[in-house]
Parts: structure tokens; sequence; C-alpha cells
């Protein structure tokens, strides 16, 4: 046995003697207000995650554009392959620069072997925000990226 039996009824009375609260609509207030914060916060995250992928799409230019100089028959001939290759990177990956630029340099590595040559590819690229995030352009906000790698050229190149 569980306890005395109950009146009939008894669930109605239990519910007309709660007090009625006045907060309707709290929820709907405090949703109102989080929100926003809520939704800032994640295209923020959002707008960091699309800079660091541009800035990674800048280095793996250099990258590419260093590649290609060491590979090539003479080291007068390594600049205009090097361009070539690094703006076919960033073309590819969908970066457009404002204002780019690509500058190949080469340098001297001293070595116990002997001397090696170098080229460093420097890639600079201003890009504007509202093309990183899809809106509309125009919008004078930019990103300076640089990226910058350094390549061995290869001695048995064939010169």
């Amino acid at each position: 046995m569980r306890g005395a039996p109950r009146a009939p009824g008894h669930w109605r009375q239990r519910l007309r003697v709660r007090p009625r609260r006045r907060d309707r609509g709290g929820i709907a207030i405090e949703a109102a207000i989080v929100v926003p914060g809520v939704v800032g916060l994640v295209l923020v995250a959002i707008a960091a995650g699309r800079v660091q992928t541009t800035a990674g799409t800048v280095e793996a230019a250099a990258r590419a554009g260093a590649r290609t100089a060491s590979l090539q028959r003479s080291v007068d001939g390594m600049d205009q392959p090097a361009r070539d290759s690094a703006l076919a990177t960033l073309r590819q990956q969908g970066v457009s620069c404002r204002d780019g630029d690509v500058r190949v340099g080469k340098g001297e590595l001293n070595l116990p072997g002997g001397p090696v040559t170098t080229v460093t590819v420097t890639v600079v690229c201003d890009v504007e925000l509202a093309d990183l995030l899809g809106g509309p352009s125009g919008v004078p906000v930019t990103k300076h990226l640089v990226g910058e790698f350094t390549s061995v050229v290869d001695r048995y190149r064939g010169t």
C-alpha cells in the first residue's frame, strides 16, 4: 500500500495552489541578448580561419616559386619561372592580391663541402578582408601577408 487514497480532483487543486509566474518571455529576452554575441564570436572565428588559410596559401606560393627557381638550368633564368609559379599557386587557390609582389633573390650558403647557391622567393600580398569573408568589395580593410622560402639550387641541374 502506497499511502492513503486521495480524493478525486487532487491534481487540479494542487495546480491551482501554485502561484502564477509573471516572467513569461524571459527565455526569448535572454536569447535576444546572448545569440548576437555568440553569432559574432562564430563569425570572428571564421574570419580568423580564412585569414590563416590565406596566409598558408601565400607561404605555399613562395615555396612553389623557390622550388621552381631551384630547378632551372641557369641562375639567370630563375626569376620569371619563379614568379609564374608563385602567381599560379595564388590563382589556383583563389587568392587575389590587391597589391602584390613576388621577389626573387639569390644567395650563397657556405657548407663544408663547398658553397652552394640558394634562391629565396618572397611573396607579398595585400588581401582585402571583404574577399576573404565573401562580403561586399570596396571595403578598405586589408591584411598584409608575407611568405618567404629559401631553396638550395640543384648543382646537378645540367647547366
